[in-house]
């Protein structure tokens, strides 16, 4: 995706750019917060990094033998807060750079920190990242069972999948489907493989080779936990 993002005017570039700001926002977002800029401030600064970016290009940039994109993302950002901050004059929210036009809230936008929250802005930047590849999964997941016309399947079996509030027992399950509890069971261990699968797809979207995924899941579920 990244290497794709570098390309210049091409469908697949712009399509590729627009996910990464959609994928990134809500972490830069949070780490502007953590570095000390009010809620509408880190908005600004966000939609104006990312405009930079793309009049930029700075997915060109990136060298896939020297890290992830994250990383490459997060020195980018510092390097723009710094003389964002330099300015003399502060830019007026939006201004007049509409590079993407979100017909929802990218995911993690419009949250404020948590009043508990604790950790470095790096912490966080790299928690809402992590967060966030979690979610765009599972977004794919339940993408996919839609074009199934598999919906109401999904909405029974997601709750099983490790985090959510279990609102059925498998019997119940079971009765909703109209299947067999084994039956049940055996469709939950492919919802959590698929989604597993879909995790892997996503981060491989932004780290330099095959080799570093499992690394960067590790990352991942390290970053959850802290």
């Amino acid at each position: 995706m990244v290497l794709a993002a570098g390309q210049k005017d091409t469908l697949e570039s712009v399509a590729a750019l627009e996910t990464l700001c959609r994928a990134y926002w809500g972490p830069v977002h949070a780490y502007l917060q953590r570095r000390g800029c009010s809620f509408h401030d880190a908005q600004d600064i966000t939609q104006e990094f990312f405009a930079q970016l793309l009049r930029k290009n700075y997915p060109a940039r990136v060298d896939r033998t020297k890290g992830k994109f994250r990383t490459f993302l997060l020195h980018a950002l510092n390097q723009f807060l710094t003389d964002y901050r330099k300015r003399a004059h502060a830019l007026k929210r939006g201004g007049n750079q509409a590079f993407i036009s979100f017909d929802e809230p990218p995911v993690g936008d419009g949250r404020q920190l948590e009043v508990a929250d604790e950790l470095t802005p790096e912490k966080l930047f790299e928690r809402r990242w992590a967060q966030t590849v979690l979610d765009r999964a599972l977004a794919r997941l339940r993408e996919e069972f839609l074009a199934d016309g598999k919906q109401a399947m999904y909405e029974v079996l997601r709750s099983f999948e490790p985090g959510e509030q279990k609102e059925f027992s498998y019997e119940e399950a079971a009765g909703r489907l109209n299947v067999s509890e084994s039956a049940v069971k055996s469709m939950i261990h492919r919802l959590r493989r698929r989604h597993r699968e879909l995790v892997r797809d996503e981060i491989a979207q932004t780290v330099p080779t095959v080799a570093d995924i499992d690394d960067e899941l590790r990352h991942l579920v390290s970053a959850l936990r802290d």
